[in-house]
């Protein structure tokens, strides 16, 4: 299902939507309105998610523990990788 909205711009975004239009990069203005706001939800969803681990790591830090055991666990898997098959 869709929904019709109604949208005003200004005459100078207008033009440059019409001309994406013209240049064959969208079917037509709306396909182009529709990709943009897609972009925008989506930026939006991804900061949101951003935001919610920066806020969850600030709550929960690593203990210095974990950071060594990371750090150790690294280190192995590197050493443990047959280099040699890549060369």
């Amino acid at each position: 299902m869709t929904r019709q909205i109604a949208l005003k711009f200004p005459e100078e975004l207008a033009a440059a939507l019409d001309d994406l239009v013209t240049r064959g990069l969208y079917r037509n203005r709306s396909q182009a309105v529709r990709v943009a706001v897609e972009a925008l939800v989506r930026r939006s969803e991804s900061e949101r998610i951003d935001a919610a681990f920066v806020d969850g790591f600030a709550r929960h830090p690593d203990r210095p523990e974990e950071i060594a055991d990371a750090t150790r666990l690294g280190i192995e898997a590197i050493e443990d990788e047959p280099w040699e098959r890549w060369w």
